[in-house]
Formats: structure tokens, sequence, C-alpha cells
């Protein structure tokens, strides 16, 4: 399926709820791992502002790809953000949407929270 790069260059993007472990299965409670690392895959939920719009996205991160502190409002990067539209057929319709992953989530104030040489 078609990965589609997300240019987050002219975006402000804040956590709006910390990393959570992304469910696999509800009923079991199995978490997802990436398929290639086996790196456990995290959500985290942003606030992404551009062009005049919020937006609330959902971005799937490997464990590994979250650096700093992840708190409501902190400021953070997204690397190598990626949208794929998925569409799944129930038995009573199809559901379709955008999910987003992204290589790394980086909060932006780790690096402005070191002190600086005198």
């Amino acid at each position: 399926m078609r990965q589609i790069p997300v240019d987050t260059s002219a975006a402000s993007v804040m956590v709006a709820k910390p990393p959570q472990p992304k469910i696999k299965d509800r009923r079991s409670g199995e978490v997802a791992t990436d398929m290639e690392t086996g790196a456990t895959l995290m959500t985290v939920e942003v606030m992404f502002a551009a062009n005049d719009e919020v937006e609330l996205l959902s971005v799937v991160v490997p464990e590994p790809g979250i650096s700093g502190e992840m708190v409501m409002g902190t400021p953070v990067a997204l690397t190598g953000l990626t949208a794929r539209p998925w569409e799944n057929d129930f038995g009573n319709g199809k559901r379709h949407g955008i999910s987003f992953r992204a290589v790394a989530v980086t909060s932006l104030v780790a690096g402005a929270s070191k002190p600086k040489a005198a």
C-alpha cells in the first residue's frame, strides 16, 4: 500500500496525549510490534497546526524513536512522518481512514533546557 510523506516543516506540533503502547488485539491486550525490528509500537496523540488549521493526529512510532519529555503541550518534531490510507470491509459496511507513522518523535524542550556555556 502507498505511503505518502508528510511535510512538517511549516507546522507546529505538540503532544496532546503522552505515548501509549499500541494495542494489536483489544480482546487479548496484545501489544503491537514493528515487523522489521520487533520494537514495541507506541501511539502518540499530537496537535498538528498548519495553514490556520489544527488537527489531532494519532501517530504510531517505534518505542526507541521516542525521545525527551512527552507531556501534554510539549513541542515536538516528527521525523519521517508518513500517511497511509486504509479501508476495512466489515459485515455491515466499509470503514476507511488515514493512519500516520513516524520514525521518531523528539521533544524540542530537551534541547532548549540544556544550560548554555558561558
